[in-house]
């Protein structure tokens, strides 16, 4: 039995760990970046209260997802009506190109360390990526985009030489400036960088995609995971692990980027904007020397941006799928679900073609962030009531824990659009 627990343990694991790991994406890592270069150590604590949230968030998505077997737009529009579901993947569409956006801002500033043209960077990337998706099933996506994401833990490496001063550290973790609207602001672009709307979509929608079914592992049958709680349980308990991971993982590389901009431009420059990636490197430069500096922040920021491309890519293919009817499974090869991978594509070119236009890079990730964190209403709003209203039994989310959630989550939203906003007309 032992054996048979870690083998469904393999089997499970992977939905959380990638989308926490495209959760650091390159408009993340920028937006961390900007925060520690400019208000240092002020936003670790922000950081570090995410973690939970982060978490719970995602974990009703567990719930859902292994329960209903069922894609987050399928299950509103089953639930709710096709209006309401178009709503929710119009908005999962727009954050997925802002996202695609963001990632290639990245990979191009990347390139641009090492004299690459933006074009052509761009164009090796997203030949890259349409292969890996087209010529594998989940399980092969699923470990590439892992082995990917892993090159960002370089970043907590970093930050550990860095060694940051623990006084300015305690000095400034409290040091809250409240009456400033350009730190809420970025607090703003901070929760839109880590509680996305797109990786509720995505990880419910990998869970089903990946069969987590009874009979792959010889138990008893699909049916089990109906008649058999014990089975459902399994499945339940390994992917909330997975998503625990995934969730301290994620937010300790946002800490670490933070620290280590914060200890560098930050203190040789207090209060300095970033305009570009290349400021970004040079903070790591100083404890790695030119050449590994380079290559080191190089891994880890293509590592992030392209783990997340690959994620919001498919996600976007899955979500329209998902309420139009199309094929929409890595399982199916491109001459069987030829729409599928054409939204894939699709995704991906235009976020190429917006980036070649040489916008600020830093400010677009930014500004990415803060749109993400405007549109939290809606997409925190759908989960929390399917939570409620769609889950059987002890699954749903009611009670004391039900008011818990409300809580975070509906704090969550008043500060990233309450932030945003007051951002915005500063």
């Amino acid at each position: 039995m032992a054996l048979k627990k870690i083998k469904i343990l393999l089997t499970v694991f992977g939905p959380g760990i990638i989308v926490m790991l495209a959760d650091t994406d390159a408009g993340s890592l920028i937006t961390a970046a900007q925060t520690g270069a400019v208000w240092g150590y002020r936003m670790i604590l922000l950081q570090a209260l995410l973690i939970p949230i982060l978490y719970i968030t995602q974990e009703l998505t567990v719930r859902l997802g292994v329960v209903t077997r069922v894609g987050h737009g399928q299950l509103i529009q089953r639930t709710f009506g096709t209006a309401w579901a178009w709503l929710s993947v119009a908005t999962l569409v727009v954050t997925c190109v802002g996202a695609i956006l963001t990632q290639f801002a990245g990979i191009s500033g990347v390139g641009a360390l090492f004299g690459i043209p933006c074009w052509l960077s761009l164009s090796l990337s997203i030949f890259f990526l349409l292969a890996i998706v087209m010529s594998g099933t989940y399980r092969s996506v699923e470990r590439c985009a892992i082995a990917l994401g892993l090159f960002e833990l370089v970043f907590i490496a970093v930050a550990w030489m860095a060694h940051p001063l623990f006084h300015d550290v305690r000095t400034q973790f409290f040091n809250i400036p409240l009456n400033d609207p350009h730190y809420f602001y970025l607090a703003a672009a901070n929760i839109g960088a880590v509680i996305m709307p797109w990786m509720i979509f995505y990880q419910q929608s990998a869970i089903v995609d990946k069969h987590m079914s009874c009979q792959e592992h010889g138990l008893h049958g699909d049916a089990c995971c109906v008649s058999h709680r014990n089975c459902q349980n399994t499945y339940m308990r390994f992917s909330r692990i997975d998503t625990a991971i995934g969730a301290v993982v994620t937010q300790l590389i946002m800490m670490a980027v933070m620290i280590t901009t914060a200890s560098t431009i930050g203190k040789i420059n207090p209060g300095c904007s970033l305009n570009n990636v290349h400021q970004i490197s040079d903070a790591l430069i100083p404890f790695l020397g030119m050449t590994a500096g380079k290559l080191l922040f190089a891994a880890g920021m293509l590592g992030a941006s392209l783990v997340a491309a690959i994620v919001v890519s498919l996600t976007a293919a899955w979500g329209l799928g998902e309420i139009t009817g199309y094929r929409h499974s890595l399982e199916h090869k491109p001459s069987e679900a030829p729409w599928f991978y054409l939204a894939y594509a699709v995704v991906l070119l235009l976020g190429g073609v917006l980036v070649a236009s040489h916008v600020n890079l830093v400010r677009l990730s930014v500004a990415i962030e803060v749109m993400n964190a405007l549109l939290l209403p809606i997409v925190l709003g759908f989960l929390y009531v399917l939570a409620i209203k769609v889950l059987p039994g002890k699954y749903r989310l009611k009670g004391i824990y039900a008011w818990v959630v409300g809580i975070f989550l509906g704090a969550t939203v008043l500060l990233g659009v309450g932030g945003g906003i007051v951002g915005l007309f500063a």
